[in-house]
């Protein structure tokens, strides 16, 4: 599909914000980000947190090998995959199972999916729910892990909810609506002192599901979140901004727009994403993105923006906001005509972000503050941070 193809589907705004992006689909420039140095962990419901923790070692084997396994082969097929379509009917589930009743879903493989070079270890880790616990793209899975902690009152009780947003589609890598994937960080503490990983902070749940082995039991609630989900109008751009294990609900919706075939919503849209890492062994489903990329070139960029590798137009380290500006012009122009933006990363990602889309605003001669709040009220504003 060329940008050209694609006109006809499009309304007037989005019809020059395709021709846009067309002129600009063959320069696909790598991009960076490197991720906050500091450990994490921001509450997102009471009951609920997500925890990151960086680690400094590179090249540390955890028992699953060194090696990047790519997904392409197990998880795209030749065209379009079918999908058990009823599932396009399905109301949205939210909190079908709580901390009190959680499900109980079975580890199917655990991959390590990044290289030897990259800094600390993600997974991609398919879980299988017999389709007993559906969800919409772009929602989270709560995870409780096994075992207890001692409260602040020195009671013993189960460990709290860490939450996950999903990086499969609602058909699963398997497309049969039968399975959940999660991308996940090993959260490891670096001992400068020591020179070494201290083991009593490693993340009890991060470390549980990557340690995890085919046929483990894990207790699971949600699905969960309304702010990510993908926009009603299939002809809609959108705009990805993600950061390490960010990636997650990005995944699914380039699943959704170029790998299944759901004709009742079948995305006339233009997808770009912008995605940040440390370095080329840190990227995350790389072969897949330039496979979608590759069968739908006027449809799909990617942009990666690799802070170890390059640099911005200052000189200094590539981040993903400095990607972002390079494209300060096409991006304002799918906003004006109606894209959704979204933002899944770290937190700390976003200071930088809003700073550089406020210069741009200044640069422009636009309100910055009536600007984002237009692409809020209008909900086409999307940020998920941990």
């Amino acid at each position: 599909a060329s940008g050209a193809a694609l006109e006809g589907h499009l309304t007037t705004p989005s019809t020059m914000a395709s021709q846009v992006f067309a002129i600009n689909a063959p320069v696909l420039a790598k991009s960076s980000f490197k991720g906050s140095s500091a450990g994490l962990k921001a509450a997102r419901a009471p009951s609920a947190a997500r925890v990151a923790t960086v680690t400094k070692a590179s090249g540390t084997d955890y028992g699953l090998g060194l090696e990047m396994k790519t997904t392409k082969e197990k998880s795209m097929k030749a065209g379009r995959a079918p999908v058990p379509l009823e599932l396009e009917d399905m109301p949205l589930p939210l909190n079908t199972f709580k901390n009190k009743s959680p499900f109980t879903g079975t580890v199917k493989s655990v991959e390590r999916i990044v290289g030897p070079n990259a800094t600390g270890e993600t997974c991609h880790i398919i879980i299988e729910h017999g389709g007993k616990m559906p969800f919409w793209e772009g929602q989270s899975y709560g995870v409780i892990p096994p075992g207890t902690k001692v409260n602040s009152k020195g009671k013993e009780v189960p460990h709290g909810v860490r939450l996950y947003s999903i990086a499969s589609t609602r058909y699963g890598d398997e497309f049969d609506g039968k399975t959940a994937t999660l991308c996940v960080r090993r959260a490891t503490y670096w001992d400068p002192e020591k020179n070494a990983e201290d083991p009593e902070k490693k993340g009890i749940c991060s470390n549980f599901l990557c340690d995890a082995k085919p046929g483990q039991e894990v207790m699971m609630t949600g699905p969960t979140g309304q702010v990510m989900l993908l926009p009603k109008d299939p002809a809609t751009p959108v705009i990805m901004v993600a950061t390490g294990t960010g990636i997650a609900p990005m995944r699914s919706y380039y699943r959704r727009f170029f790998v299944e075939d759901v004709k009742s919503w079948e995305f006339k849209g233009l997808a770009w994403l912008f995605m940040g890492v440390a370095n080329s062994d840190a990227k995350l489903y790389d072969d897949e993105i330039q496979e979608c990329v590759n069968r739908f070139p006027g449809q799909f960029r990617v942009d990666y923006a690799l802070s170890r590798e390059q640099n911005n137009a200052k000189g200094g380290k590539m981040y993903i906001q400095d990607k972002v500006e390079e494209y300060k012009d096409q991006v304002f122009q799918l906003l004006d005509g109606g894209a959704h933006m979204y933002f899944c990363g770290l937190k700390g990602m976003m200071p930088g972000i809003l700073a550089m889309l406020e210069g741009v605003c200044k640069e422009k001669g636009i309100n910055y503050e009536e600007w984002l709040e237009g692409l809020k009220e209008k909900g086409q504003w999307h940020v998920e941070v941990y």
